[in-house]
């Protein structure tokens, strides 16, 4: 059987971060503490100043409890289209550690501030003190173009540093 995934191109890490960039939500991808199992959650998305994915998450949710018993996670993003077979529109899943960044922390003011930019009915709740944000560290991303077009991307494919 023929490798079915392409050489990453600059067609493809464009692809990739325009993804990434213009994501407003997203499948978050998580190992349940309690049961072992597989969990997904929808979850708000933005980026940081550097272009980094993240989330406001609330202490309350079973993800963030999820997440704070094991960092490893997955995001999925990217929606369909109005029209057409869902699995033609282009999606790319994260594969990630999570790293909270709480109230107080350095750099939280600036994050939320940043963060209200793109989601200002955040602002309802930002400043709860159970809600803090989760960046993720990307360690390896899967574009699906569409039929026929896979690709593996790297941290730097997408402009993100693997630290």
């Amino acid at each position: 059987m023929p490798d079915l995934i392409r050489p990453t191109d600059d067609e493809a890490r464009a692809l990739a971060r325009s993804l990434i960039d213009a994501a407003r939500f997203g499948a978050l991808g998580v190992t349940e503490a309690e049961t072992g199992l597989p969990l997904v959650a929808r979850v708000a998305v933005g980026t940081s100043p550097a272009g980094r994915p993240l989330s406001l998450v609330s202490d309350l949710a079973h993800h963030t409890r999820a997440l704070q018993a094991n960092p490893a996670c997955s995001l999925l993003l990217g929606e369909p289209g109005q029209k057409g077979d869902p699995l033609i529109h282009p999606r790319l899943t994260l594969q990630a550690t999570a790293r909270f960044l709480r109230h107080g922390q350095d750099g939280h003011e600036d994050l939320a501030a940043h963060y209200l930019q793109g989601h200002p009915k955040a602002k309802l709740y930002i400043g709860f003190a159970d809600f803090s944000f989760v960046l993720f560290e990307v360690t390896r991303a899967y574009l699906n173009g569409g039929f026929g077009k896979a690709f593996t991307l790297t941290p730097s494919d997408l402009g993100l540093s693997s630290g």
